[in-house]
């Protein structure tokens, strides 16, 4: 039986998704929770990696297994195995044609910013502070220039691994509620690094240290040395996946 299964986790004490021989990884974390509920070694498949400090909230994973347990015996024994910090919010069968990542169309996620005078408290780790006042207005504009699909050389990391930088942004908005500046962004994938980049990029426009053009001029020039830092992994929540309505995830 091939199951899915949506996951949540605090990507502060982990290297991040991805299984690692030298650091602790809530893949690993979700493996082996998996595999003493099913007595069996369990390998998982996930939407998207998520890097060190990085959170989600609806990561989506797939895994196989011949055990026989029930839907609720699968979300209480899993959970009650996983460190604080990780939960599988649901699960269910699937067909054997899906795959996590390679039948997703769509990915979100969620930058948030707490923009104020001190450093936060409670959202330390959870939210990137920001000193410099943000203009959303501004932020927005630059955004809205980068929908579409487009050579996004200049929001990639170095290091990305990615056989091609076309992406498409499908959504990509940005609002305040009161303190706290948030992006959301949805594509059909993204590069290494690229919504750090993209937020490090908006953050500079909205402080007006940069112009709202300059978003769209990185995007033509095609050169990641000409872009801005890259933004702190603390605001940076994976927020879900789509898939066609046939897998009724």
């Amino acid at each position: 039986m091939r199951y899915a299964a949506v996951v949540e986790y605090d990507g502060r004490p982990f290297c991040g998704w991805q299984r690692q021989s030298h650091a602790p990884s809530v893949q690993a974390c979700v493996e082996q929770a998996l595999s003493y509920v099913a007595a069996e070694s369990i390998t998982v498949q996930c939407a998207g990696r998520t890097d060190t400090g990085v959170h989600a909230l609806g990561q989506v994973i797939h895994f196989d297994s011949e055990a026989e347990r029930s839907l609720r015996s699968w979300l209480l024994g899993v959970n009650s195995n996983l460190p604080e910090g990780v939960a599988i919010r649901r699960i269910q069968p699937v067909s054997e044609d899906f795959h996590a990542r390679f039948s997703a169309r769509a990915r979100s996620y969620r930058y948030v910013i707490i923009n104020q005078d001190t450093r936060p408290a409670l959202l330390a780790g959870k939210a990137t502070w920001c000193i410099k006042p943000l203009a959303v207005e501004r932020m927005q504009q630059a955004a809205s220039s980068l929908l579409g699909e487009h050579d996004f050389t200049s929001f990639r990391a170095l290091a990305c691994q990615a056989h091609t930088p076309i992406r498409t942004l499908h959504e990509f908005r940005v609002r305040r509620e009161g303190s706290l500046v948030i992006l959301d962004v949805m594509a059909n994938a993204f590069l290494h690094h690229m919504v750090r980049n993209l937020a490090g990029v908006l953050m500079q426009i909205g402080s007006a240290e940069r112009e709202v053009s300059w978003a769209a001029e990185l995007l033509q020039q095609r050169d990641r040395s000409q872009a801005g830092v890259t933004a702190k992994p603390d605001g940076l929540y994976f927020l879900a996946v789509q898939y066609d309505s046939q897998f009724e995830i």
